[in-house]
């Protein structure tokens, strides 16, 4: 399945005190409000979602680490590391998200990356993989720093991949957690605050103000939220969510298995499911590319096309599409036929 990502522009029927915003559903990838969304600015510990990623992908979570006096004499917010002492790679990651720990930051790095240096640069190439175009990190932290920025739609973007590793969710998810020999309490009060919130991360530097992202889930739909330099976060994040879920409804065009139609008596049957949200007065538009005709030989699950999904004829997404039945050439049917009578 192929999906696209759209800046819509239609008037904004909600405001937000942030600098910058968006809010994007999450498995479309559809923008469904912006606020200077690809302008650059300090992204502060919302970086922390990034060095989660890249440390939960290239790290092994019952890896003992111990923490060097770099990393213990981290400034900034903290998990309270001292020098020498031994922790799991999960219980770090734990800090990380939960008390936005810089130090563990720094001791996540060092252990994965080999040194700050190594492991900032396998950030920049994952962001490079994500498309986060207008991204640059010079740290695991999100200290301040000219050459470490993003933008409100790039950080959106790497939501989108964080939410779909569960072990980053069921971290950022916790509310409190004892590991370690340490009672940890999730910053992000919006766990709180908002029903269905999954996480992500909060942030805030002087200079970069309070930044927020996170993800929540109604209806089987998962909505996105990015707020840079915003002094009324919490309130924003409610807001942005309560207009997304109502204006912007998820609706399922497609589900694996279902038949979409039928042409020459053979039923089409999808290979994967596709919805798309609508907003009021919206509809979505399906046609079918066929990659051959619907003749014998055909075998039951052989691919056959696509339907191709449109949204005021600018394709959104596909599907592909399975033949619903077996179709034998005129011989090999009469075959069977016969060894069936026999």
């Amino acid at each position: 399945m192929v999906l696209v990502c759209l800046l819509i522009g239609r008037a904004e029927a909600v405001e937000v005190s942030a600098s910058a915003a968006v809010l994007m559903d999450m498995d479309s990838g559809r923008v469904l409000y912006e606020r200077n969304a690809g302008t650059r600015m300090l992204i502060a510990s919302t970086t922390k979602i990034l060095t989660a990623l890249v440390a939960i992908r290239d790290g092994n979570l019952t890896d003992p680490v111990k923490v060097s006096r770099e990393a213990a004499y981290t400034e900034g917010s903290s998990m309270y590391l001292k020098e020498g002492e031994e922790l799991t790679l999960e219980t770090l990651l734990y800090g990380l998200l939960l008390c936005s720990g810089n130090d563990a930051a720094v001791a996540v790095a060092e252990h994965v990356g080999g040194s700050v240096k190594g492991f900032v640069e396998r950030m920049n190439e994952t962001a490079e993989e994500l498309g986060m175009e207008d991204s640059s990190f010079a740290n695991p932290n999100g200290l301040d720093d000219e050459k470490h920025y993003s933008t409100a739609h790039d950080m959106a973007l790497l939501a989108c991949a964080a939410m779909r590793n569960e072990t980053l969710v069921r971290i950022a998810s916790t509310r409190t957690v004892t590991v370690g020999g340490r009672t940890m309490t999730n910053h992000n009060k919006l766990l709180s605050y908002v029903d269905g919130c999954l996480g992500l991360k909060t942030g805030y530097t002087r200079a970069a103000g309070r930044t927020l992202v996170s993800c929540t889930e109604r209806n089987g739909q998962r909505l996105i939220a990015v707020t840079l330099q915003d002094g009324n976060d919490w309130a924003d994040h409610q807001s942005l969510y309560d207009y997304g879920f109502s204006a912007y409804p998820a609706k399922r065009l497609a589900q694996l298995g279902q038949e979409l139609a039928s042409r020459d008596g053979v039923p089409l049957i999808a290979a994967d499911s596709f919805a798309w949200p609508l907003g009021q007065g919206e509809a979505l538009e399906t046609s079918l590319e066929l990659d051959r005709p619907l003749s014998a030989p055909l075998r039951v699950g052989e691919k056959v096309g696509e339907a191709v999904f449109s949204l005021n004829g600018e394709e959104v997404g596909r599907v592909g599409l399975l033949c619903g039945k077996t179709l034998l050439p005129k011989a090999e049917s009469a075959m069977t036929a016969l060894r069936n009578y026999r």
